[in-house]
């Protein structure tokens, strides 16, 4: 009889907490690592997380420490989830105490400030670890549905195929159904420039704007994703799969995204400030929308969208001068 795969999840935060939850419930011997000590003592205590999925009950085969040797060794994945602006930092960190043959797997969806990195090009970067040990977990997973097991798909992606193979089976369960694919460029992008766009359907919601807008937003956002993906060598039918559309519908529909929230309340009048005062999680498209603009200019990309959302979020425009300048574009053929 074969040994259970082991799973390191660093990050305890809600995504994390419900990603290890269905490594264990797929078979796997899942340790959560976390920053605070009293966190993971009150998750082996308690079988629950109570900063972030309170009254979620949690499998036996999950247990947390704060210790990050701990966590790591002998771990078939590593899979991170922690902010990604924090990534290069913490991964910096723990580089050494990998497990030698580790897959890390990115729960991330950003682009790095300043490098405009790919998740998956910092971990390369900082960890010394070829492109074939390196994974991404994305598509449509709001994290609190997760956790209460409500049906899903997702898409496991590396550049090794057989690799992406093993981490769909490690995380296949009866509620959690994940399909490969090798085009980690596509996925990385489509999920980390959803959280700019939900931004924007954010505002407009905010604003109270109706459905068309809503429907304008979603689309020609999905058009800004798939010429910055194709500029940069993706595949663009992986952005009309889960990775892409199925991830932004998601994002950009439900009051459990942290980026649609936190546009809603920007487009309610709420300054910045204000606004991160409320949040309680991070939303990644917050800075990455920083980084997404960066990369897109780097790559000569047109992405109106994304600008105007820089323009509210960190420039301070008002959303309805911001609004006004979008639509004053000149016209052009759809498909440019």
């Amino acid at each position: 009889m074969s040994k259970p795969v082991k799973a390191a999840v660093f990050g305890t935060g809600s995504w994390g907490t419900a990603f290890g939850m269905v490594l264990a419930d797929a078979g796997c011997d899942v340790v959560l690592w976390g920053r605070r000590p009293e966190l993971a003592e009150a998750i082996n205590s308690t079988r629950t997380n109570p900063d972030y999925l309170p009254g979620v009950e949690l499998p036996d085969s999950l247990r947390a420490t704060s210790d990050a040797a701990e966590a790591a060794r002998a771990a078939d994945f590593t899979v991170l989830a922690v902010p990604s602006q924090t990534l290069r930092g913490n991964l910096a960190q723990w580089r050494d105490l990998l497990a030698p043959r580790t897959v890390l797997v990115s729960l991330m969806k950003g682009v790095e400030l300043g490098s405009a990195m790919r998740m998956s090009e910092v971990i390369e970067d900082v960890a010394k670890v070829g492109r074939e040990r390196i994974a991404v977990v994305t598509g449509p997973n709001l994290a609190r549905e997760i956790a209460a097991r409500m049906p899903a798909a997702a898409v496991v992606a590396c550049t090794d195929e057989e690799v992406a193979r093993r981490l769909q089976t490690a995380c296949h369960t009866p509620y959690f159904r994940p399909y490969t694919n090798t085009d980690v460029i596509g996925c990385e992008l489509g999920g980390a420039v959803k959280n700019v766009i939900g931004l924007a359907v954010g505002i407009a919601d905010g604003m109270g704007l109706g459905d068309n807008t809503k429907g304008s937003l979603i689309t020609r956002g999905l058009a800004e994703t798939t010429r910055l993906g194709v500029a940069l060598g993706a595949d663009p039918l992986t952005f009309s799969g889960l990775a892409g559309l199925g991830d932004l519908v998601a994002t950009c529909s439900s009051p459990l995204s942290r980026n649609h929230t936190f546009g809603t309340n920007l487009g309610k009048g709420l300054t910045l400030q204000e606004t991160i005062a409320v949040t309680k999680q991070t939303a990644e498209g917050v800075k990455s929308c920083e980084s997404v603009l960066d990369l897109a200019r780097r790559h000569g990309v047109d992405m109106p969208l994304t600008e105007t959302v820089v323009g509210i979020v960190h420039e301070g425009k008002p959303p309805q001068v911001a609004l006004k300048e979008l639509m004053s574009r000149s016209a052009k053929p759809e498909r440019r």
